[in-house]
């Protein structure tokens, strides 16, 4: 029982530097996306964001479920799913109008390299969180956890799209390769946002499957 403890507050603890990690992550990427003009790496910033409100949710899940394993979703967890994916339709929205923009008027970011740096260290530090939350959702037979950890796949993924369209554009100076990062940003974003409703209605995903 004791260790059964010690895992759960393991797990609770890579909730929450889920949360810091993606604050920190969506204020540099906003700022710099904005002042190098770069689509990608601003909506980038953006789904960190959203990625909060998500990470409170699971903070929370795995408080319940340490009390209770077998207990359904509170009021509070269904209301940050919904709110998590109504983020990732705007934010895809949000996208669709700047590559829209982007191609009119044939914009290029002034440079992508942050966006290679970023994206590097989010998948190095995404690597990690999904091993080790498997890694305690599997010690506890916990079926919510290991979900968890397999979603986490999703933000390594918007990641791996982020650094091909930086490293594109920085080594090519292709037009549309921002446009183009920020299309994969925009499935993944609406991928994330069908999950999240899924989950409020009680359906069971685990991220491989969507």
């Amino acid at each position: 029982m004791e260790q059964e403890q010690k895992f759960y507050n393991r797990a609770f603890q890579l909730s929450l530097f889920t949360i810091f990690y993606n604050i920190v992550e969506g204020v540099v990427s906003m700022i710099l996306g904005y002042q190098d003009e770069t689509l990608t790496l601003f909506g980038f910033g953006v789904d960190s964001f959203i990625e909060v409100m998500s990470g409170i949710g699971i903070a929370l899940m795995i408080l319940r479920i340490r009390q209770n394993p077998d207990s359904s979703k509170n009021r509070f967890e269904i209301n940050a799913l919904k709110i998590t994916g109504t983020g990732f339709y705007l934010l895809s929205a949000g996208l669709l109008i700047g590559i829209i923009t982007n191609i009119i008027y044939n914009h290029k970011p002034e440079t992508t390299l942050w966006g290679i740096i970023i994206s590097l260290v989010s998948i190095m530090v995404m690597i990690w969180l999904m091993m080790e939350k498997n890694r305690i959702g599997k010690h506890l037979k916990s079926e919510p956890i290991i979900s968890d950890a397999n979603c986490t796949k999703i933000c390594i993924y918007m990641s791996l799209v982020l650094l091909a369209s930086s490293l594109i554009y920085e080594s090519t100076g292709f037009a549309y390769a921002d446009s183009i990062g920020a299309i994969g940003l925009m499935y993944f974003s609406i991928s994330e946002g069908k999950e999240a409703f899924d989950k409020a209605k009680g359906k069971i995903c685990g991220c491989d499957d969507c």
